[in-house]
């Protein structure tokens, strides 16, 4: 099969959206189907306002057109509500093309940790984009009733995966630190909620993988937390792994793909009651689900490596992108 996929979260971006993309076509090409992916790669960007690690694609329509023309897919997924997403839409509708969306970001909850936007009018937004997909794909079955609740009616199930052989257990010793050690691994922004990690009374060490547009303020706000900066492939891992348990203190992910590289590695993880984490965590076997956030951090340390271990080994990339396939339209059928 021929699957196009266009997106505006790519390289050299960080996140979860990138990890996942990038992972699904891995397994797609591996399975012997032929990937075009649509990037901000090809165009001229402008860094997005107060989130410049985000890059934002000048005017692609043409040229998004003429890529889906030239490589004539068989299915069209549109993975982001950016410039690229919308253009690749908008060619979509106007040449009668069937597509999928996925809803990888609570876009309305994010935008209004930024500015006082109503969520009814970001929600309504977000409607109409994936209103005009065959499907829109979404990781957990929270997410499926919370957007089908605000009116969507085309909503999917697409899982997550994990790399089950990069991210292991390890030797703890990696880390040369007091312990207990608590470590959030992942994007330092506003709606990440680090605040809530780093206020926590906690009596050994924290440790922060990661970087973003809240680094400076961060690491001024709190200088005896170990700010370790991005992390990528082994050195990632073993920072994961050398962990006694993982905090994720975010209120807005959809799913959180680090959640299930801690479990990998046998470290617990501590998180909040919220849509993402209490789909993905099972309270007190692979980690602690509590509105305190410190006393889930203690009852975390108290949860089997084994166990979380054995839950990562049924989630992998193959998998999700099996379910990714079953998910696609036929672009050209009515």
């Amino acid at each position: 099969m021929k699957i196009l996929i266009a997106t505006d979260a790519w390289l050299p971006q960080t996140n979860g959206v990138v990890n996942t993309l990038r992972n699904t076509v891995a397994a797609l090409k591996a399975a012997g189907h032929t990937v075009s992916l649509v990037t901000p790669e090809h165009f001229r960007t402008l860094a997005c306002p107060s989130y410049p690690e985000i890059r934002l694609s000048l005017f692609p329509g043409r040229a998004v057109g003429e890529q889906i023309l030239k490589f004539d897919p068989d299915a069209v997924h549109i993975a982001t509500e950016g410039p690229i997403g919308l253009a690749a839409r908008r060619h979509c509708k106007a040449h009668g093309l069937r597509f999928t969306t996925s809803y990888h970001t609570q876009f309305p909850e994010y935008v209004r940790s930024r500015a006082p936007v109503p969520l009814s009018l970001s929600y309504a937004a977000m409607r109409r984009f994936h209103g005009a997909a065959t499907r829109c794909m979404v990781s957990t079955p929270t997410m499926q009733a919370r957007l089908e609740s605000r009116g969507f009616g085309n909503i999917v199930r697409w899982q997550r995966g994990v790399d089950t052989a990069l991210f292991r257990p390890r030797e703890k010793d990696f880390l040369d630190l007091p312990r207990p050690i608590a470590i959030y691994v992942g994007r330092l922004a506003v709606e990440k909620n680090l605040d809530a990690f780093l206020r926590m009374v906690w009596s050994g060490t924290k440790v922060v993988v990661g970087d973003g547009p809240e680094s400076a303020r961060l690491q001024a706000s709190y200088p005896q937390v170990e700010f370790r900066g991005y992390r990528f492939g082994e050195d990632l891992a073993r920072h994961l792994a050398a962990a006694d348990i993982m905090v994720f203190p975010s209120l807005t992910d959809t799913f959180g793909l680090v959640n299930l590289e801690s479990m990998a590695c046998g470290v617990p993880v501590a998180a909040f009651p919220v849509a993402g984490p209490i789909d993905v965590i099972q309270d007190g076997v692979t980690g602690a689900l509590d509105w305190d956030l410190g006393a889930a951090a203690l009852r975390a340390l108290d949860v089997k490596p084994q166990a979380c271990r054995e839950h990562a080994l049924n989630a992998d990339w193959n998998a999700s992108t099996r379910q990714f396939l079953s998910n696609l339209v036929d672009c050209r059928s009515s």
